[in-house]
Formats: C-alpha cells, structure tokens, sequence
C-alpha cells in the first residue's frame, strides 16, 4: 500500500455544467463530459432531478386512433384542458392530502381528503391510479359519501400526494385536421377566458363554464398563433398569409372593424411565434424578428430586432431569466443579446452543447419547452422526424449568475407543455405522446421507471500528464435529499480498452440532515434523517488502479429520491514518469 503520507490531493467543485464543444484536455476540472439526467444547480453542483408522474389518471379519448398524442396541455378555471387529436376536452384535478390504505372501508359513507376539491362536480367519479371511486358530495377539501372499487375495480393502497382525477368532459366538436393546438388565457371585459388556435380551424373562445365560440373572422380561421397585447387579439401564422399579423379591436377577441382599431401588419419573412414582452410584442420570423410597439392601431410602430437571426420554431420561446429565449438556426439565443450585439459574430449561449443542437436542428420535426422558474430552469425538448416519442431528448439550461449551464436530459416524452402557478405551486405539466397527462418536478422516477442518471468527469491529469498517478481514495461531497444509491466508476487513460477498469464502487449512504418541522427528534433513518446531520456529508472510498489520466463516472439507475453532487478530492500518489 502507498505511504499515504506521500498522497497528493487535487479537488475540484462541481460547476460549469455539461461540455460538448471543447476537448477533453482543455475543460476545467468541474465541467462534465457527460451530464444526462442531472441538472446544473442554483445552489451549486449537479443534481439529479425529479421525476415525472401521471397527473390524469384518465387517457385523454382519443378521436381516430390510439396513436393520436396530446396535442395541447394547460389548465383554465380549476380544470386541465387537453386536445387530442380534433377535440378539446377537460378533467378536474387534486392530489391526496391522507393515504388511503386498501383495506379501507368506503360504502356509502366514507370521505377522502385531498388538496382541495375546487372544479370538481359535486357529485361524480372519480379516479386514483387504478381504482375508481365514486362520491355523492363534497367539501372544499373533501369527497364525501364515497364508495370504492366500483367499475369492477380493485381497492389498492394510495399514498398522500396520489392524483385524483375526474373522466374527461368533451368542450369541442367539429374540427378537422388539427395541428399543434396554442392557447392564451386572457381577460378583456372582466370576464376570464382561453382562445385556441391549430394553424387549421377557426380559433375558439371558452368562457369558464367552458362553452365554445368560434371567431367568425376569415382571415384568422387556420392562425397558428394568438397572443393578447394592449387589449387587441393578436393572430398570426394562417398558411395563406404566413407573413402578416391580424389584431383585433379593443376588448373583443371577435371584431375587427378597421374604423374601430382593428388591423393587419405585415413583415417580410414568415412568422414562426408570438410573444409579449415587457413594453412590447416581439414577431419572430424565421429569419427576422421584430418588435411592435403601442397601445392601439393609431400608434402601433414595428422595428427590427434583428434581420439575419430568426426562431426555428415559436414552441421554443419562453420567457426566461428576465429575458425571452428561443431557438435560433445555430442553437439557443436570447432576445436581448440579440438586440444588444445586433448580428455581427452573435455567439449563441448554448456553444458548449452546440453538436446537440446542431444534430436535432436536422432531425426534428416538433420542439416543446418549459420553464422551472424556482431553478432559474428552462428545458428544450426534440422529437425526430417519423419517430416521435422514441427519439425524444432534452436539453435543460440553467442562468447560474451571469453564466448558463447545461445537461443534458433523456426519459421525459412531451408532445405537448405548460407551466402555470396555482395556489403558488408552480406545476409543469406535458402531454404524451400516449395519451395521458404528466406533472414533471414529481416523485422519483419516470412514471415507474427509473431514472438513469450519467456524470462523468474530464480527463484530469493534474497539470502533469507525464507521470503515472496511484489512485488511493476519492471523497465525494454531496448534499442528499434521502439516502442514495449509486454506482461510482474510476477509469484511466483516457478510458482506454488497455487501461485498467476497476469494478463499481456501490456509494450507498443514509446520511440524511434532520430538517426541522418534517424531522422527528430522536429518530434516525433514510428519510426523517439525523440530527445534528452535516447538510453536506462526505463519502470517502477506497480506489484501486493507476493511470496517466483518471475520470470519475456517477452511474444512477435507481428510483431514490434526488441528490446533488457538490464536488471531490482525489487522493493519489506519484508513480514514473512516461
């Protein structure tokens, strides 16, 4: 055994995020050559992230075929609202406040207790996983009157926070040959309401009793985008006329009188999204964007932001870090770099996963994104051509003070995205290419299947790539959410098929920090955790082998609840040199 009074420390912490652009030689020692299914965090290293679960335990019906995806995902007045194929349809939503054990009885009489029962009927059925439950009344945070297992069901255990969903209620009729559905929710006379648009039909207006009205006005029928600015209905996208926007009179969604400040603006590059921003409503073409200004048809002024930069695809912009960001023709952009830096050498913010962008730029043919808002958190979703849910990735960007890191993310398969705050819960809910409603940010897994987290290291030499380094130990710091369970590897040499390759070394830990209020004083386990616990402990393993390079691989395949890793010291000392 080495004399371990001639061992070597080297740490680094973990930072800068997933690198793709540069050689393994040049990144820095925190950087990460591979990053799937961790996320850069606010807080400091890489976490792996949250799961994904069934939010509707209803498939949303299908029109034709089982094939069909969501084709739209929000939520307006207390209810999910979803399109599938050429209807339009809407389910009430809660989740368990008390767990629910199998051997419960519920015959007539007994109650659930859940989050809140707001747009529920106030009597119906309802569904928890795969059980189906039906009730005869209600109270603002209780089913009453509840039988179980009915619909030849079976009575199964479910646990506090379990959806609870209603059947799905068909809102529209009629529409043929439906694309991408997009939606905005908007109030002109006081009176809340949602407008969809699918680039074939004419749009569609539901109050919050959920009846449609179809706006009569030709030249909107078949709009692929509606946004609301300065009270004008704004629309945009109609195949015969992809390079104008057709606006509305004030305060009404369904006139559009010239004489009474209704309108129509073109611009000379097809328009490929909307989006209101600040003082402004930006137009963004495929090659150009613009930026409207005023407060009505008399002042109403359009300059350009940029004449050689436009938005691939308008699922793509979202307003982000108190910026709006899309995805240009070379990778991510932000509007205000955009327009600061004009177009001469604009660099785009997702040069270090450019090869990323640049394969899915080819290949797909529908794009999806979200926003995270308390992780400063936009994700990016690619689905290929022809493929669809198999081919699925993402990309999640992080703002980290001035700088943005990425990862890379693999398991989550929308076809449809929202994020909305309700009741201060921020839910980021996706469609299907299955059929069903998804809530991500929730549970450990992918619906029940394991997340597989990667992290692997640059190659790190320690400035000395001649001399041969004899590995000793490797001291993880972590901060844990629960216990964890991963599997660390220790490769040389660059990962070389004639470089020593010692086993996986199992890191299991259930150094868990008590938190106060969910904690319980004197007791000790994986989940109400330790206390006077460090918040962020240390592994520190044994490893074999020796090398001129060494990197360090994270391989998570389990369904334990999230952790981030903060940074490691590795122990070794010096062999010959080369």
């Amino acid at each position: 055994m080495p004399d371990l009074a001639q061992t070597q420390p080297s740490a680094f912490v973990c930072q800068g995020g997933l690198v793709k652009s540069r050689s393994t030689f040049i990144m820095q020692p925190g950087q990460a050559l591979e990053l799937l299914n961790f996320e850069p965090d606010i807080e400091g290293g890489y976490r792996r992230i949250n799961g994904f679960r069934r939010h509707i335990n209803h498939i949303v019906p299908q029109t034709s075929a089982s094939t069909e995806k969501v084709l739209m995902t929000t939520f307006f007045n207390n209810n999910i609202m979803a399109a599938r194929g050429e209807k339009i349809f809407t389910s009430a939503s809660t989740e368990l406040s008390l767990a629910i054990a199998s051997g419960t009885g519920m015959t007539g009489s007994g109650t659930i207790t859940v989050d809140s029962t707001t747009g529920f009927s106030s009597s119906g059925t309802l569904q928890i996983n795969s059980e189906i439950f039906t009730y005869t009344g209600k109270t603002s945070t209780t089913f009453t009157g509840v039988t179980r297992a009915t619909s030849s069901t079976t009575a199964a255990d479910h646990v506090v926070d379990d959806a609870i969903s209603e059947s799905w209620t068909e809102r529209d009729t009629g529409r043929t040959s439906a694309d991408k559905y997009k939606f905005e929710r908007f109030n002109f006379d006081g009176n809340e309401k949602i407008i969809v648009v699918d680039g074939t039909n004419a749009p569609t207006v539901f109050n919050t009793s959920f009846s449609a009205t179809d706006v009569s006005e030709s030249d909107v029928a078949g709009a692929k985008f509606v946004t609301a600015f300065k009270n004008h209905m704004f629309y945009a996208g109609k195949s015969t006329i992809p390079q104008t926007v057709v606006f509305s009179q004030p305060n009404d969604e369904d006139a559009f009188s010239g004489g009474s400040g209704a309108g129509s603006i073109k611009v000379d590059d097809t328009i490929t999204g909307l989006k209101v921003f600040r003082d402004g409503l930006f137009i963004f073409c495929e090659n150009r964007i613009f930026k409207l200004t005023g407060s009505s048809s008399s002042d109403f002024a359009v300059t350009p932001v940029t004449r050689n930069i436009g938005c691939v695809n308008g699922d793509t912009i979202q307003e982000f870090a108190g910026d709006l960001i899309f995805l240009g023709p070379d990778g991510l952009r932000t509007v205000a770099g955009t327009a600061r830096i004009g177009d001469v050498e604009l660099g785009t913010i997702s040069s270090n996963v450019q090869s990323i962008f640049d394969q899915n730029l080819i290949d797909s043919a529908l794009f999806e994104s979200v926003v995270i808002p308390d992780k400063t958190q936009y994700r990016i979703f690619f689905s290929k051509k022809n493929t669809g849910e198999d081919s699925t990735k993402g990309v999640a960007c992080v703002m980290k003070g001035e700088a943005f890191e990425f990862s890379e993310l693999k398991g989550i398969k929308p076809s449809s995205t929202d994020t909305f705050v309700e009741a201060g819960d921020v839910y980021v809910l996706h469609g299907g290419f299955d059929g069903y409603i998804y809530r991500q940010e929730k549970g450990n897994d992918f619906d029940g299947t394991a997340i597989a987290g990667r992290y692997r290291s640059p190659d790190l030499t320690f400035q000395d790539p001649g001399i041969r380094k004899h590995m000793q130990r490797v001291i993880i710091n972590y901060k844990p959410e629960s216990a964890i369970s991963a599997n660390m590897f220790v490769r040389y040499d660059y990962e070389s098929k004639d470089s020593a390759r010692p086993a996986a070394y199992a890191l299991n830990s259930t150094d868990v920090v008590a938190i106060y209020g969910t904690s319980t004083y004197g007791a000790t386990s994986s989940t109400t955790g330790t206390y006077g616990g460090p918040s962020q402990p240390l592994v520190r393993q044994a490893v074999e082998g020796s090398g001129f390079a060494v990197a360090l691989r994270i391989n998570d395949d389990g369904t334990t609840a999230p952790y981030s890793l903060k940074g490691f010291q590795l122990e070794y000392s010096l062999g010959a040199r080369r």
